[in-house]
């Protein structure tokens, strides 16, 4: 499992003109699943993301998680994470899971994001061509990996 996380301010998913997904201000959570990812890894990731202190504290310095300000989170799945440009022009995806595996694996996510006592998690449509709007706050931005 891979993920980009983007400390964003208010943020949305729009498809085909609709937004379908959004948030006031939290996470933004780009989500690419591969062939081996169980539960047991989505929702050791979810914890990850809960407790990741990556917002400020009366300091100024990050020092407070998603769980400690009460932050939403907008999960996109994105199997353009898993893209491979080592030769040629064109990316290979063949690491990305097809979706009959990664699509539960996503909506795992988002329930165990929700789980950790993140209150309000969005979403895209999975599979579908998506416009996302995200105004990336600081900027911060996370990559991680199980």
């Amino acid at each position: 499992m891979r993920v980009v996380i983007q400390r964003a301010g208010a943020s949305h998913v729009s498809v085909a003109g609709n937004i379908v997904g959004e948030i006031e201000g939290g996470l933004v959570v780009l989500v690419g699943i591969t062939h081996s990812d169980t539960p047991e890894v989505v929702a050791k990731m979810a914890r990850k993301i809960g407790g990741l202190r990556i917002f400020n504290d009366d300091a100024g310095k990050m020092n407070r998680s998603a769980l400690d300000v009460d932050a939403e989170a907008l999960v996109i799945s994105q199997f353009t994470l898993y893209a491979d440009a080592r030769r040629g022009r064109r990316p290979g995806y063949t690491d990305a899971a097809p979706p009959e595996i990664a699509e539960p694996l996503v909506d795992e996510f988002v329930r165990a994001l929700k789980a950790q006592g993140i209150k309000k998690v969005a979403t895209g449509v999975f599979g579908a061509d998506m416009l996302v709007s995200i105004r990336n706050d600081g900027p911060v931005t996370i990559i991680l990996e199980m």
